[in-house]
């Protein structure tokens, strides 16, 4: 589905955040049913960066959730100020319609640098490096679009993996953008995991538009055959849903195989 046919309105909502709590108020709007989050500067410099540089966030940034409309504004803000620990947040709220969120979307997604290799283009853009590998995605109904610090650990990941001939399992695959980069990379074959029937759509839709589709299968958890393993898995999922997960993704991977974790804030690393 495309998400620009979709007939909603969409709630936006912006957050001012200093550098320090800018990934944090990200995290959280995700955490908190935020369907796309960007980071920029209030003074509207784009993040373009590879992967392998650190991060660059600056003095003040404007993070921006879009939502469903039905959302409640003040819901979301109070459960931010509780992550942060903060008793309010400069912030604003409006409604886009779905002509709006396209534009939107143009000014806040281009394309990005993941590695010497690899790029992250939205279908409106043409590719920067036509010689290297890109992935062609759109922000979307499910998360995953390689803006995120998480993402762009694990696509930066892979990237230095030699992949060929393996098979790769996505755990949490949002919209599938780290199996279609590992398939991209040379991977054998890919299969993308989600409790979100809605993301699984998704993730399909973008494995057909960036030709892998015949190598790619997406399914939800008790769809995943029990015999089924694999050499790489990749899980770019909150803290929680791993700790859960350890016994799964421990008898999915094959002997001597590779186990990449993401998603884990830095107040939650032991």
């Amino acid at each position: 589905m495309d998400l620009y046919a979709v007939a909603v309105p969409w709630l936006r909502i912006k957050l001012h955040a200093s550098n320090r709590d800018a990934d944090l108020v990200a995290d959280a709007l995700t955490t908190f049913g935020a369907l796309s989050v960007s980071i920029e500067s209030a003074a509207d410099a784009p993040r373009f960066q590879s992967a392998r540089e650190s991060v660059p966030l600056w003095d003040q940034n404007r993070v921006t959730g879009l939502f469903c409309e039905r959302t409640n504004v003040a819901d979301v803000i109070t459960a931010v100020c509780s992550t942060l620990g903060v008793a309010a947040l400069d912030y604003e709220s409006d409604c886009l319609d779905d002509a709006d969120w396209e534009q939107a979307g143009r000014m806040h997604f281009r394309p990005q640098k993941l590695a010497a290799n690899l790029w992250i283009t939205p279908s409106w853009c043409d590719p920067p490096d036509p010689t290297a590998i890109n992935v062609v995605l759109d922000p979307g109904l499910a998360f995953g679009t390689g803006s995120h610090p998480t993402t762009q650990l694990c696509l930066g990941w892979l990237a230095a993996q030699s992949l060929a001939g393996l098979a790769v399992i996505d755990y949490g695959c949002g919209s599938g953008i780290l199996a279609i980069a590992a398939l991209k990379l040379g991977a054998m074959r890919a299969i993308g995991v989600d409790v979100d029937p809605q993301a699984l759509t998704v993730s399909r839709e973008n494995a057909a538009r960036n030709g892998v589709a015949d190598r790619y299968r997406a399914c939800l958890p008790e769809e995943l055959p029990a015999h089924e393993t694999a050499p790489v898995i990749v899980a770019n999922i909150l803290s929680e849903p791993l700790i859960a997960l350890a016994p799964e993704l421990i008898a999915r991977l094959a002997p001597r195989g590779w186990l990449a974790l993401s998603g884990v804030l830095a107040e939650q690393a032991e």
